[in-house]
């Protein structure tokens, strides 16, 4: 078995009425820079919940909410990353892609309502409209591959929005992503990983193919529900 493969079964997806579940077939390693569960920590799963813009206020705690909320529908935080999302769950996307033994998935669930461009100046948000992002890696990834597959997912997020023409509700520069999108990576725990991740490595590729297209689907989905409301 090479560095870096172990190759657990792709995580297992569950739409619960306000709940989209992510669940891991095994604890993994993720790295993000979500409210709920942020930095580098052990995961079961990944767990979005829809909210309405009514529910959230400048004075709202998030994770005060996100966990009242999932206790109030008999989920546990433990072992949780949670995102927060205004964007229809029932849309989410799934991309997934194989190369060299390798299998990367990307689920995004896209809302657009809170478009910036990167150095706009600081404000409240316009909306509750987010880019979320899970990037699931078969291989396990050392600190290094784990921090350049972010940086991998974070620019071809940015190739999708900037493909579609999406501007800034700030500036009404080209928007570069919302200003509350969040991105996770998560790869399973060895004692070695792939020590790279950068566009010129199969993992790197695979990251930026699936999420490219999984971010791109997600924005014409978003776009046609608001061109008909």
């Amino acid at each position: 078995m090479r560095v870096g493969e172990t190759n657990p079964p792709p995580p297992t997806i569950v739409l619960d009425d306000r709940f989209l579940i992510v669940e891991f077939s095994e604890p993994h390693l993720c790295l993000s820079w979500a409210v709920i569960g942020g930095g580098t920590i052990v995961a079961r799963r990944v767990i979005w919940h829809q909210v309405y813009d009514r529910e959230l206020s400048l004075e709202t705690d998030p994770v005060a909410l996100f966990e009242d909320r999932l206790g109030a529908h008999g989920l546990t935080n433990s072992g949780v990353i949670g995102l927060m999302t205004s964007a229809d769950l029932s849309d989410y996307v799934e991309s997934s892609a194989e190369a060299d033994g390798l299998e990367v998935r990307s689920i995004a669930t896209v809302g657009l309502g809170n478009l910036l461009r990167a150095g706009d100046p600081p404000g409240p948000p316009t909306g509750v409209g987010t880019i979320n992002l899970v990037v699931w890696t078969s291989a396990a990834l050392s600190p290094l591959g784990r921090l350049e597959a972010l940086s991998i997912a974070a620019e071809a997020r940015t190739l999708a929005v900037r493909e579609a023409d999406l501007v800034s509700t700030y500036s009404s520069e080209p928007a570069s992503g919302t200003g509350t999108d969040c991105i996770v990576i998560a790869a399973p725990i060895a004692d070695a990983g792939l020590v790279y991740a950068g566009k010129h490595t199969t993992v790197g590729h695979l990251i930026g193919r699936t999420v490219e297209e999984a971010v791109r689907v997600g924005i014409q989905r978003n776009l046609r529900v608001r061109a008909a409301t």
